[in-house]
């Protein structure tokens, strides 16, 4: 679908359809999970006793070999002249030999027995097979690289006038090529081949039967260029005898002047003029004929349509917004209608975007050979973890088509999305979202709430603690997660009580610290709040901090790294006004968040697993789920904990899913590699993986049962004296033993992918994607290739 609708307003039935409606009106079909729906066509069923290539052609040849023996031995009368019988039987008497009758009877009857041959001698070599798959796709490629103009892509999509116009013109040129050849006008060169290949043995009529046999083909190969440019399949397919229900419909539609309102018409809103609303369908469709209308415009009014089903009393005010905006009603916040800038393709009637091609690999399932591979929303349901090197693709081809799709979709209402990726990354443009977070930029005109918007102290304890220390859970003492969040909550509830908000950076590292200026200073507002509940949990936060192995000064130590000079301006809470938490998920935003990986790579990665925390946590307890809430988070290195494990395994149920990309597993603790794998449902593979990354893989995408063959070779012992001299003069030639083969055919069980092929068998630019959908439809590892 095009960034920007062509404008104009082109009449019913004169000018081609618009882009839009083309887009609008295409078939999607029902595939399996993770192909491209738009216009796909399903392949054939696999043929199970398919030739090889080299052996159909190589067949195709020698039957075409024994034919031309077989009339060679006719012709020159080797075989009896028995074959001339019909001819004579049928043939009047006074048709003489040397008469001009006889000479052409003889010829036509010459020129059927040479096709009764063809024909059984091309059963016999397969050649329709042949044609069908090496000639037929070089002459389908062949016009898919001429310009539209030539070779319509789609030619049912023309209209009436156009398709007739264009039929008739590619008659009246053919018609005018073959008379220029007739007549002179171009030379002899059209007529070169029958030149060259003529012998000049042959006689007058031998070659006045060339010729016109020549001039035959010649003709069938104008036509045929004719039928393809002029489109004459569609003509008839629309107008011939067999379908004149498609005459009778374009007859009514001239007659009405309208679009068509066919019930199954997309562009004609059916399902509103089924309720009711027939002048704001009415509106809409003339939006779309005109081409005012969009893609987002459509997903935008097709999802507030959704909400006016689900409570009818909303259908006054729908119907007045149509009316009074058209196109433009039910506007995203921000007012945007497009993205600036679009680099992959959408679909957002199936709300896909495509990454690729499947390759045409023996490896891959038969079904997805050469379908396009898409992703969208009920697949990243269930969260995907993808893994390459740096310059394997991850950023540019899975990263920014799925960001960028997410972002259309947002201003569709549908999806809230959050993107967390290092600073200059180029994730997408700053135009792209609705709210920039530059953390650590002074130009940033956003701050990020550190607490996620709760105003549990215990809560926002929980989720801090997670991107402080969750990476050091395992090597701290005791439940060290637990005694993290049980320290901050000591300070955090305190302090709510006391001045209605939570500490800034400075002041909690401060109070971890154990500062006595400002723990007294806290005790005194509360006393005299008349908060006794909070003093004590205060005075339980000084003893604790006596313990050994008190959380406290690491708690400090890593906050440290936030209590910066650069981050001064940032997790400030005393001005709410320009914080960001996501808590605000429940609406439809595009959001993004530049971690300064730069000068702080520390800090950057407690941001991630902060970001991680706080959005598995906000998404899960939403009141409104209705909205695709996803985090996408480039380069989720050290921000895998054990409580984001089981958070992403959370979000399927809440209508929400992250993508994480990683560089090798090994930046995961190696007792978190297997059950992260497990805790998504798309997995992704990219060109360059070690293979310890591969085997990982290989193991949770299992087995499957394959056909294997085994060729035994076994030397052949000869009895006889003659088979025995026989096999000594063949092995002093060959040098080789005479041997006879065995096969053995059995089914096998065989890893899908092993680690060996993940590692070395994946071409650059390609990787080997598995999806699984929210409902629990999954689709096999299939080979991608990303730059199609």
């Amino acid at each position: 679908m095009p960034a920007v609708p062509p404008q104009g307003s082109p009449a019913p039935g004169d000018q081609p359809e618009s882009p839009f409606m083309a887009w609008l009106r295409a078939p999607r079909a029902k595939a399996q999970p993770g192909v491209w729906a738009f216009d796909h066509r399903p392949r054939a069923p696999e043929e199970p006793g398919r030739v090889p290539g080299r052996q159909l052609i190589s067949g195709a040849v020698i039957a075409f070999l024994c034919g031309w023996l077989f009339w060679s031995l006719l012709w020159h009368g080797y075989l009896g002249p028995y074959w001339k019988w019909p001819l004579r039987a049928m043939a009047p008497g006074s048709w003489q030999d040397g008469t001009e009758e006889w000479m052409i009877a003889s010829y036509v009857y010459y020129a059927l027995a040479a096709c009764v041959l063809a024909v059984g001698f091309g059963r016999v070599g397969r050649w329709p097979e042949l044609w069908r798959r090496f000639v037929t796709p070089l002459w389908e490629r062949f016009w898919r690289r001429m310009p539209p103009s030539v070779s319509p892509p789609r030619p049912e999509r023309l209209a009436a006038r156009p398709l007739v116009r264009r039929a008739a013109l590619a008659f009246a040129g053919v018609w005018a090529v073959w008379l220029l050849c007739w007549n002179g006008a171009v030379g002899s060169v059209w007529i070169w081949p029958l030149v060259a290949f003529t012998p000049d043995s042959w006689d007058p009529l031998s070659r006045l039967y060339a010729g016109y046999s020549y001039y035959v083909l010649f003709t069938l190969l104008l036509l045929s260029i004719a039928c393809r440019v002029g489109c004459w399949r569609e003509l008839w397919r629309r107008y011939g005898p067999a379908d004149q229900r498609v005459r009778r419909h374009d007859a009514g539609h001239q007659a009405r002047g309208t679009a068509r309102t066919a019930q199954g018409d997309p562009a004609e809103w059916p399902e509103m003029r089924a309720a009711g609303a027939h002048d704001a369908a009415e509106r809409l469709a003339a939006e779309a004929r005109s081409g005012a209308m969009n893609d987002v415009d459509h997903s935008r009014i097709q999802r507030a349509w959704e909400s006016v089903r689900a409570q009818p009393g909303r259908l006054a005010s729908f119907t007045e917004a149509v009316l009074r905006h058209g196109a433009a009603a039910c506007a995203h916040p921000s007012g945007a209608r497009d993205l600036p800038v679009r680099a992959a393709l959408h679909d957002l009637v199936t709300r896909q975007v495509r990454l690729g091609t499947a390759a045409d690999d023996d490896r891959n399932p038969y079904a997805h050979r050469g379908a396009g591979c898409a992703l969208d929303p009920g697949l990243l349901g269930t969260s995907l973890l993808a893994v390459g090197p740096p310059g394997s693709g991850k950023t540019d081809r899975l990263v920014r088509p799925v960001l960028e799709s997410l972002c259309l979709q947002a201003l569709a209402g549908r999806t809230a999305v959050v993107a967390v990726g290092a600073s200059g990354a180029g994730l997408a443009p700053d135009e792209a979202f609705d709210i920039v977070v530059k953390i650590g930029r002074p130009d940033s005109a956003y701050d990020l709430d550190l607490y996620g918007g709760t105003d549990d102290p215990d809560e926002a304890a929980a989720v801090l603690a997670e991107g402080l220390v969750g990476d050091l859970t395992a090597t701290l003492p005791g439940e060290g997660g637990r005694r993290a969040a049980t320290a901050l909550a000591q300070i955090l509830g305190p302090y709510r009580a006391a001045h209605g908000r939570f500490p800034s950076v400075p002041e909690l590292r401060e109070l971890l610290d154990g500062s006595a200026a400002a723990v007294g200073a806290l005790r005194d507002a509360l006393s005299a709040a008349g908060q006794d509940a909070q003093v004590r949990e205060l005075d339980a936060r000084e003893r604790q901090a006596r313990r050994a192995g008190d959380a406290g000064p690491l708690l400090a130590d890593r906050l440290a790294l936030l209590d910066r000079p650069a981050f001064a301006r940032f997790f400030d809470t005393t001005r709410p006004g320009r914080t960001f938490s996501l808590r605000t998920l429940e609406h439809p935003l595009r959001v993004r968040i530049d971690l300064p990986e730069r000068g702080h790579a520390e800090a950057s990665r407690m941001l991630a697993r902060l970001v991680l925390a706080q959005f598995t946590e906000c998404t899960v307890g939403r009141a409104d789920r209705s909205l695709f809430a996803c985090l996408v988070l480039d380069d989720a290195t050290h921000a895998v904990t054990p409580e984001a494990v089981r958070g992403l395994g959370r979000l399927r149920s809440a209508n929400a899913g992250a993508v994480l990309t990683l560089r090798t597993l090994d930046d995961v603790p190696e007792t978190l590699r297997s059950a992260l794998l497990g805790s998504v449902g798309c997995r992704m593979a990219f060109s360059g993986v070690t293979t310890w990354d591969g085997a990982r893989f290989a193991e949770v995408w299992g087995k499957e049962w394959v056909e294997a063959r085994d060729i035994t070779d076994r030397q052949v012992i000869a009895h006889e004296p003659l088979t025995r001299a026989t096999h000594i003069l063949r092995r002093l030639v060959t040098g080789r033993a005479v041997t006879a083969q065995s096969v053995t055919v059995r089914q096998v069980e065989r890893e899908r992918w092993s680690a060996s092929e993940l590692a070395h068998a994946v071409p650059a630019g390609h990787a080997v994607l598995s999806v699984t959908s929210v409902r629990g439809a999954s689709a096999p590892p299939v080979l991608v290739d990303l730059t199609k």
